[in-house]
């Protein structure tokens, strides 16, 4: 892998400042921040050089794989197209959120096989550094004895505790939702659907003694846990106790402050930065001001890819926070909640994985920011202007 220097007005330095300076990318690493060129000498001007962006939680890859209701495409070609959008984006490390359910079709036992197989074999092959998020759905209790061998032989990046029954069960039945998105998912009938829920939901009393044993079997192989849609303080002081250290989306403030009393780290979706609040309406909290007031210390792409590297920028422009803290929020604090320590700042060592974003020479904070450069492990991965030579 060739050397080469990258030179910018507005590089993020990892004690959170912003320099005029250099960084020089060797054997896949950050060698030298400032100094002599070595290589090819890339001025990219005013654009940020930033840590490249990492995303703990995405799942839009479902619509690659399922573009409409019951048609699907290989997952080798919807992976491609993933990745393709991933690297645009300027997300360097990706984990493909892939839900496990008790459900049948697109969240269920064969396509996440075949997904988990695709994504191991692909990997090569994808520009971004793309890792398997194991998404459980806690009353899928047949499901446990394989994934406590896929823990054992590391074939797991990320184990995510995931309870939806009791949601969906209300939603239909006390707030009159329909089922298509379920029946479309999944290819049942709607009467062929609730007989499954109702009968899924009784299988409560095993939930607790199943989560503990995985959730011990993922700390014991040093895999990152997650519990999803934590409702309620004790939830996630439950979950905290097994080990389970991230909240994804906790559903009020009063868990979200839980979560932060732990140090546990706490992740909101990007798109409701970008959308200006949650997808659920009225029921959903709003990200930027878990942000603003301390109870949201990740980011993550959920269900839209371009949101990711819009909502730091969205924040800062907003004074919801400083824009080291909004970048932090896609890059050092969710390398730290997943132990990749070799990623997330800009710092001499670490992997050379660089976000590099237009922006205006006004304010720096340019809404839609535009990726021009997207460098994974020192391979420039999507490249415009002064980078693509």
């Amino acid at each position: 892998m060739e050397s080469y220097t990258i030179a910018s007005r507005r590089v993020l330095m990892a004690d959170g400042s912003v320099a005029d300076t250099t960084v020089t990318v060797e054997d896949g690493r950050i060698a030298a921040i400032g100094g002599s060129a070595r290589g090819s000498l890339r001025d990219v001007g005013d654009a940020w050089v930033l840590p490249g962006a990492i995303d703990l939680h995405g799942d839009a890859f479902e619509r690659q794989v399922m573009p409409r209701p019951g048609v699907h495409f290989p997952l080798d070609l919807a992976l491609q197209d993933t990745d393709a959008q991933l690297i645009a984006n300027g997300i360097t490390t990706a984990y493909h959120g892939v839900t496990w359910s008790w459900e049948p079709g697109l969240r269920g036992r064969a396509t996440t096989i075949a997904l988990k197989a695709a994504i191991e074999a692909a990997r090569p092959r994808l520009a971004c550094d793309t890792r398997f998020h194991l998404r459980h759905e806690t009353h899928n209790l047949e499901a446990e004895a394989e994934i406590l061998d896929w823990l054992a032989d590391g074939t797991v990046d990320l184990l995510a505790f995931n309870d939806h029954t009791d949601m969906i069960l209300e939603r239909i039945e006390t707030k009159g939702r329909s089922t298509t998105t379920e029946t479309a998912r999944t290819g049942l009938s709607h009467d062929a659907f609730m007989d499954l829920l109702r009968e899924v939901v009784g299988r409560k009393p095993g939930v607790p003694e199943s989560v503990r044993r995985l959730a011990e079997a993922a700390t014991g192989h040093g895999v990152a846990l997650a519990s999803h849609d934590d409702s309620t303080p004790e939830t996630r002081r439950d979950y905290n106790a097994m080990g389970c250290r991230i909240a994804e989306f906790p559903m009020n403030t009063p868990t979200a402050e839980a979560a932060v009393e732990l140090g546990d780290p706490v992740i909101c979706g990007a798109p409701n930065i970008v959308r200006g609040g949650s997808h659920l309406g009225a029921e959903g909290i709003s990200a930027a001001r878990e942000v603003r007031e301390g109870r949201c210390t990740i980011l993550v792409t959920d269900y839209y890819y371009p949101s990711l590297v819009q909502a730091p920028f969205l924040l800062a422009r907003a004074g919801d926070a400083s824009f080291a803290e909004a970048w932090a929020l896609i890059s050092a604090n969710p390398a730290a909640a997943a132990g990749l320590d070799d990623r997330g700042r800009i710092d001499e060592g670490l992997r050379a994985d660089l976000t590099i974003v237009d922006a205006s020479a006004d304010d720096g904070a340019p809404v839609p920011a535009r990726v021009i450069g997207t460098i994974v492990g020192g391979a420039v991965a999507h490249a415009s202007g002064a980078l693509a030579v």
